[in-house]
């Protein structure tokens, strides 16, 4: 592709553009004009210290869809906490009234199995659209791009240039104006509570999603979401986009935008030809910014793509263009000085020169200012049309694109590369079977239930890297039966990327800073989803049984999959799982009003498994009588500091800050004496280590990344399978670790009980460990008994993301234990 960097009308600013479109428009031709978000808003997105909350956002949307054909609107289902998800479809008119068709031709081009031959192929990629989705604002305290989203829509429906015409007949944009409205409306209370106030343009001090907050963009093969599930089920069931665009805005004191291409290390399993596309893209939208006059511009930097699991990584393993970008924050909808010397300590991977030093990657500073929601407006319109443009202009070379990855995916295959993935029936944990096999179908993957036993050839997998070089193989062929009710996933289907990246162990690379200390990756290292589920999965080198001699059943949805293995079926919104502590403990959750993600997955993991619990607020904690109430405390992953201190008195109204304070650290003691159990989950082992002095140790505590480093990582822990606690678990057990704690407990403590050590050998399963012999046969899960009580230490996350079901069963023999005791 080659494409021409003309200052048009596409690159001018949103007001300057509206007078353009407005003069290209003859009187004759303006009938009935859609509304502008100022005529039903009664202010311009963007404008200093104005919010539209989502009633306002979808009252706009409605609007604009009754008033131009241009525009459909469509309500996905509800969200969370009961709000409407809409989506707008934008495109010419002829298109709008073809969706269905449109529809078609993109399924089918996602799977080329369906198409007989060149021709039948040719002729659907002269018919099809490329099909666009733009995301606004998953992270709402990102709110901008929610605001925009009328702005763009408005320009698009309205009006008449070339330009737009163009991205019109050859695209239909999905736009998807938050996904997450909940937190749309949780910011603009917040922000309308605190303006004009000190605190005006502070984050809420409540999770911005009801479970995840920031994590709700870690949920995109997991689907444990309300709105994960209905934008999955869009894209990968119903519409297949050649291109998403996910728009996102970062701190405020670095680059003014940051755009693709990504920074290394790249996931192996992204097909290099999407690379290019990103990077393509990503330069497009750069010189289209810098032909408007942006500076701040920054590409091949901070963001990598060797993580799976957020909106824009989850279109790489279909086959898709993923893109991300990253503008500058304001406070909210506030302006924010930003002086030079914030600029020049701005210093991250692919800056460390900070954010005043031109680069190749960065040639345009911004020397600083005052930078408005109207600056962050402006860049992502901008952003969206040199996208929209490109898809336009390039329709059949994207949608060809497309399909034939989809084609290698379902034709092609290496030597020693599994030719499917085996569930095999009977391990005893159902539950977690028919998560998995739901999650995969949810995605697009197929999954085939046998209806009779048949024999494959399989070996025990390796992963390792060698010179910078990822190497993937196996070894000691042997020749076994899957028994009849296992499940299998053959790869040769389109989506063979998504099985591959999911089930296969990740290896991440070595990468350290000049001084040695571990180059930090942007997200988690490791997530491989059979380790973490707790689920044996057997990947199949050959099947000795022909096509035609096997006996399958393609697996429909979750629901079924529950019924093949006689589980309760889900009835309205609650959850079918049945809750797992079988007394009345009565328990009780701390949260903070420092928005603790770990605490929100701890609620979706107890209210998923249907457990009763209680909030325990910082008044309650200093308020004390503790064991009067609850007969369990959980205190989810923070570190003493946060929980005892809480927010800077001053940094918010008075009623959140302060933490549960000495006085709560000395009542949550005297909980444990009077007979309470304490369950502290990763970072919270150090306030009951440190406050109750309690026989153990972390080990790794205080040391640089250059001597330990292991950052979001799965790894082996040898388990004491007679205890309680640890009923019902394997020997070799997979943890989740993420620069989590290893203890040493002093020999002949009678009060502490090692429950699970780290492996002394082969520690990681899957991700990065630096410093193993750190780590090597140090406990990992403690049990101390204190007073009449015991606090139960966790070295590992067992209920990270919601996403290890494999050690789930710890904190439900936990809970559980208190009343057997």
């Amino acid at each position: 592709m080659v494409f021409a960097l003309l200052l048009n009308c596409s690159l001018l600013p949103s007001a300057a553009r509206a007078q353009s479109l407005a003069n290209t428009n003859p009187p004759s031709l303006a009938i009935v004009a859609p509304p502008s978000p100022r005529d039903v808003l009664g202010f311009t997105p963007g404008d200093d210290r104005t919010i539209a909350d989502w009633k306002q956002i979808s009252d706009y949307f409605r609007r604009l869809d009754a008033a131009s054909d241009r525009v459909q609107l469509e309500t996905l289902g509800q969200t969370t906490l009961g709000r409407p998800f809409i989506v707008a479809y934008i495109s010419a008119e002829e298109n709008i009234r073809n969706l269905p068709k449109y529809k078609e031709i993109a399924r089918r081009l996602a799977d080329p199995r369906t198409i007989r031959n060149e021709s039948e192929r040719d002729q659907l990629i002269r018919d099809g659209r490329t099909v666009v989705s733009i995301s606004c604002s998953i992270h709402s305290t990102e709110i901008v791009a929610s605001q925009m989203s009328m702005q763009l829509a408005y320009e698009l429906a309205s009006a008449q240039d070339a330009d737009t015409r163009e991205i019109l007949q050859n695209t239909i944009l999905i736009l998807i104006p938050s996904a997450n409205p909940d937190g749309v409306d949780i910011i603009a209370d917040w922000y309308r509570k605190t303006l004009n106030t000190p605190h005006e343009g502070t984050e809420p001090p409540v999770l911005y999603h009801h479970y995840a907050g920031h994590d709700n963009n870690r949920d995109w093969f997991m689907l444990n979401l309300k709105e994960t599930q209905l934008v999955t089920r869009l894209f990968w069931k119903e519409w297949f986009p050649q291109i998403v665009y996910d728009v996102h805005q970062q701190g405020s004191f670095g680059s003014r935008f940051f755009i693709p291409p990504f920074y290394d290390p790249p996931n192996p399993r992204i097909a290099p030809v999407l690379l290019r596309q990103v990077g393509l893209i990503g330069h497009k939208v750069a010189a289209d910014l810098q032909a408007a006059g942006q500076e701040g511009v920054v590409t091949n930097a901070m963001y990598d793509t060797w993580w799976h699991g957020g909106f824009r990584t989850a279109p790489y393993y279909h086959n898709s263009i993923g893109i991300l970008s990253e503008a500058a924050s304001a406070r909210l909808m506030s302006p924010v000085k930003v002086t030079p010397e914030q600029l020049a300590r701005s210093v991250t991977r692919g800056m460390p020169a900070g954010a005043l030093v031109r680069a190749t990657n960065f040639p345009d500073p911004w020397p600083g200012g005052e930078w408005r929601a109207r600056h962050i407006m402006n860049i992502e319109l901008i952003a969206s049309r040199s996208i929209l443009s490109m898809a336009a202009k390039y329709r059949a070379d994207y949608l060809r694109n497309f399909y034939e990855l989809g084609s290698r995916a379902v034709k092609s295959s290496y030597p020693n590369e599994p030719v499917a993935y085996l569930i095999p029936a009977g391990q005893g944990r159902d539950e977690a079977s028919a998560r998995i096999i739901g999650l995969l179908i949810a995605q697009g993957i197929e999954v085939h239930r046998l209806e009779r036993e048949f024999h494959y050839t399989s070996s025990e997998s390796f992963s390792f890297e060698r010179g910078g070089r990822e190497i993937h193989g196996t070894n000691n062929p042997v020749t076994r039966e899957a028994p009849a009710g296992s499940y299998v996933v053959f790869l040769a289907q389109p989506y063979k990327a998504n099985v591959q990246a999911l089930f296969e162990r990740q290896v991440y690379p070595n990468r350290r800073t000049a001084g040695g200390e571990a180059e930090r990756p942007y997200d988690v290292a490791g997530w491989t989803l059979p380790m973490q589920m707790g689920i044996e999965v057997v990947p199949a080198l050959k099947i000795r049984e022909t096509a035609t001699e096997r006996k399958l059943a393609l697996v429909r949805d979750e629901a079924e999959a529950r019924r093949d293995l006689s589980l309760s079926e889900a009835r309205g919104t609650r959850s079918p799982i049945s809750n797992p502590i079988k007394n009345n403990t009565r328990i009780g959750l701390y949260k903070s009003w420092t928005n603790s993600m770990d605490e929100g997955w701890t609620r979706w993991t107890f209210d998923t498994f249907n457990v009763p619990y209680q909030s325990l607020l910082d008044k309650d904690m200093r308020a004390g009588d503790l064991r009067a109430k609850y007969d369990v405390i959980v205190l989810p992953s923070m570190r003493m500091r946060e929980i005892v201190e809480g927010r800077a008195a001053g940094s918010y109204p008075a009623e959140y800050t302060g933490g549960i304070t000495e006085a709560g650290a000395e009542n949550l003691r005297r909980f444990v004496e009077a007979g309470g159990t304490l369950l502290c989950f990763d970072a919270s082992t150090e306030l009951a280590i440190k406050r109750f002095n309690l026989p153990v140790r972390n080990v790794l505590e205080g040391l640089k990344s250059s001597e330990f480093y292991c950052p979001g990582s799965i790894l082996r822990i040898k388990v004491d399978t007679a205890h309680p606690i640890a009923r019902g678990m394997r020997f070799d057990t997979d943890a989740y670790f993420i620069n989590s704690a290893a203890f040493e407990v002093p020999g002949g403590e009678p009060r502490a009980r090692v429950l699970a050590n780290y492996s002394d050998r082969d520690v990681l399963r899957s991700g990065w460990l630096l410093g193993e012999d750190r780590i090597k046969g140090k406990a990992a899960l403690v049990e101390v008994t204190m007073g009449r009580g015991r606090v139960v230490l966790f070295g590992f996350r067992p209920q990270h993301r919601g996403q290890t079901w494999g050690t789930f069963p710890f904190i439900w023999n936990a809970i559980s234990q208190n009343a057997e005791r």
